[in-house]
């Protein structure tokens, strides 16, 4: 479990086949790693499997791959690294699993003095969990929904998340790993099969203004 606050940006050292899966070693400043120990890298929670000064070796098995942009890793690109949560540990931003349920894409990038906002397009299966002023996880970062969209949500990087992070230097077409908050998935697939039998408009229509349900969904 992670908070999606980003304690470190590593580099990617190497990317070598393992069957169907890669072997990913990262330069990060970590010390005091364990082996077998859960680390979120771009918001994929991976194991550290081998470690030594300044670096540590995961693996992206072939799910992995498929559903999220460790497919796209290679030497030099670098990615946003948090640890797992301690039970005494802050929450600072919202529960985070490390298990990305999509990938996103870069439409807009408005940059501002001392704001940027950057609006999502995400698959279609995930914008019910979109909702304004609640949380999604964007390559492992945190973020508040400002508004959702036709194509997905926007939003908002303050100065200090674009600087310790990789999204002061965002880009349109940029791919990026996604999480819905948990809670929102566990809220829809509780309420959803009631809906489905007593179609009630009230209960809907409810839902939507407590940001639950999207209109016209």
């Amino acid at each position: 479990m992670f908070t999606g606050l980003v304690q470190a940006v590593g580099t990617v050292r190497s990317v070598t086949s393992h069957g169907t899966g890669r072997r990913i070693w990262i330069d990060s400043p970590f010390s005091g790693l364990e082996l077998g120990e859960s680390i979120a890298c771009d918001g994929v929670c991976l194991t550290v499997e081998a470690m030594e000064r300044g670096a540590f070796q995961v693996t992206a098995g072939e799910e992995t791959l498929r559903i999220t942009t460790c497919f796209d890793l290679a030497p030099g690109i670098r990615v946003h690294l948090e640890r797992a949560l301690l039970p005494t540990d802050r929450l600072g931003g919202h529960l985070v699993t490390g298990h990305v349920d999509g990938i996103g894409r870069l439409v807009r990038v408005d940059k501002r003095p001392g704001f940027i906002e950057i609006e999502v397009e995400a698959p279609t299966t995930l914008h019910r969990f979109f909702v304004q002023k609640g949380s999604v996880t964007l390559d492992g970062i945190s973020l508040t929904v400002n508004a959702t969209t036709a194509a997905g949500f926007t939003v908002g990087i303050i100065p200090h998340t674009a600087a310790v992070t990789r999204l002061g230097q965002a880009q349109v077409g940029q791919r990026v790993n996604l999480e819905v908050d948990v809670i929102a998935r566990y809220v829809q697939r509780m309420v959803a099969p009631w809906l489905g039998a007593h179609n009630d408009d009230a209960l809907r229509a409810l839902l939507a203004a407590q940001g639950f349900l999207k209109e016209g969904s």
